[in-house]
C-alpha cells in the first residue's frame, strides 16, 4: 500500500521545473537555532522566486536529528509556517520537500512528522542502509511511501551517499507515489542510470527529474535524452534543480532556469549559456570545497550568506565542520570573478524586510 497525500498541483509544479534551494541552518554564536535569520532565509528564497524549498537535507545539516540538538521538528515547523505566510501574501503555492533519513523506523517517523507539518514530499536518503541490497532498499522505500510521497535521492558517496544500481531505480519507479528524483551523484554514468530507468519505466511524463549535480548544473538543465525503451524511444529532460548551490544566488538561479527552459523550447543552445555553466561550476568548486573532497561545503555556503548579511556567521552544529585551508580565498576569487552569479544587490535592498 502507498499513500497519495499530495494534491495534483504538486506533481504538476515539479514537472514544470522549479528552483528548489537546499535550505541552510542559521545559528547563533552559541550554535543555537537563530529563528530570526532562519525565517529571513526562507523569505529570501521565496522572494527570489524559488518554487520549492528543501528542509532537513544535507545543507540543513543531518546533525539537527541528534538528541543533543533536537532541531528537526522546530526547523521543519519554522520553514513551513514562514513559507505558508509568504504564499498567503503572494498568492503562490510552494512545494515543500523534507529530508528523510535513517533506518526504516526513523525514516517513517520523520516522514510522518514532515507530512503532519505541511510537507508534500520526502527526499529519501538511503545513506543509513549502506550495506542493504536492492530488495531491502525497496522495502524501506515502500514503507516511507506509506507516509509521504517520495522524492528519490541519488546522493554522491563523497558526502555520505551510496552507489545505487540501475535495477534499484527500475524497482523504485514502480512505487506509484514517487513524484520526482534528485540526481546528485556527481557522476555522468550514474546520472544516466537514473535517466534510463525513468525512460524504461514509461514514467518520463509522470516523474520529474531534478539535478543535484552542483558541478554540472547548466548542462543537466539543457541536455535532452533520447532513450531506447520497449515502448519506443523516450524523451527525458531534467526539469529543474534541488541544489545546495542554489542556497545562495537564488534570484539569479530562477533567471538561469527560465533561460534554460527557453533554450530547450527553441531547440537552440546559445554558446554563452555553456560559458555560464563553466563559470557556475568554478563558483561551485570554491563554495563546495571540491579541492578537499567537499569537507567545507556547508560552511562555504554559509560564508556567502554571511557576507550578504543573511547569516550572522558560518558556524555549523559540529564545531569541527568549518571551511578548509584556502577555501575562504577561493570564495573571494569567485565572488570577484562572477558577480553576475550572486544576489548581492537584491539581498541588500530587502534584507531588513526579511529580518523583521
Amino acid at each position: 500500500m502507498t499513500a497519495a497525500s499530495s494534491p495534483d498541483w504538486v506533481r504538476a509544479s515539479l514537472l514544470s521545473g522549479l528552483v528548489i534551494p537546499a535550505h541552510p541552518l542559521a545559528l547563533t554564536g552559541e550554535r543555537k537555532l537563530d529563528e530570526r535569520r532562519q525565517k529571513a532565509l526562507t523569505r529570501y528564497y521565496h522572494a527570489a522566486g524559488a518554487g520549492g524549498l528543501a528542509i532537513a537535507v544535507h545543507t540543513t545539516q543531518f546533525a539537527i536529528r541528534e538528541p543533543k540538538h533536537d532541531l528537526l521538528k522546530p526547523v521543519l515547523r519554522l520553514a513551513s509556517e514562514t513559507c505558508a505566510a509568504c504564499d498567503t501574501a503572494s498568492g503562490r503555492r510552494t512545494v515543500l520537500v523534507a529530508g528523510i533519513c535513517g533506518p526504516t523506523k526513523q525514516a517513517t517517523e520523520e516522514a510522518r512528522l514532515a507530512r503532519d507539518t505541511g510537507y508534500q514530499a520526502g527526499l529519501l536518503s538511503l545513506a543509513a542502509l549502506r550495506n542493504a541490497g536492492d530488495a531491502e532498499l525497496i522495502v524501506h522505500a515502500r514503507a516511507v511511501a506509506e507516509e509521504i510521497d517520495l522524492f528519490g535521492f541519488y546522493l554522491q558517496p563523497a558526502v555520505g551517499g551510496r552507489v545505487l544500481s540501475l535495477n534499484f531505480w527500475r524497482r523504485f519507479l514502480e512505487i506509484p507515489n514517487v513524484l520526482a528524483i534528485k540526481i546528485a551523484a556527481f557522476n555522468r554514468y550514474q546520472t544516466l542510470d537514473v535517466v534510463r530507468a525513468v525512460a524504461e519505466s514509461g514514467r518520463a511524463a509522470d516523474v520529474a527529474l531534478y539535478t543535484g549535480n552542483d558541478d554540472n548544473i547548466v548542462i543537466d538543465l539543457l541536455t535532452g535524452y533520447s532513450v531506447p525503451a520497449h515502448q519506443g524511444k523516450q524523451h527525458v529532460q531534467i526539469a529543474g534543480g534541488l541544489l545546495g548551490q542554489w542556497a545562495c544566488g537564488t534570484q539569479r538561479a530562477t533567471a538561469l532556469l527560465e533561460t534554460c527552459k527557453q533554450a530547450r523550447s527553441a531547440g537552440m543552445i546559445p554558446s554563452g549559456l555553456l560559458t555560464l555553466g563553466a563559470e557556475l561550476t568554478d563558483f561551485n568548486a570554491a563554495l563546495f570545497d571540491a579541492a578537499h573532497q567537499f569537507f567545507g561545503c556547508i560552511p562555504g555556503v554559509h560564508e556567502v550568506l554571511r557576507r550578504q548579511g543573511l547569516l550572522a556567521n558560518d558556524l555549523c552544529l559540529d564545531s569541527q565542520e568549518r571551511m578548509s585551508p584556502g577555501q575562504e580565498e577561493e570564495i573571494d576569487r569567485v565572488c570577484r570573478a562572477y558577480p553576475h552569479l550572486q544576489d548581492d544587490a537584491f539581498v541588500a535592498a530587502n534584507l531588513q524586510t526579511w529580518l523583521r
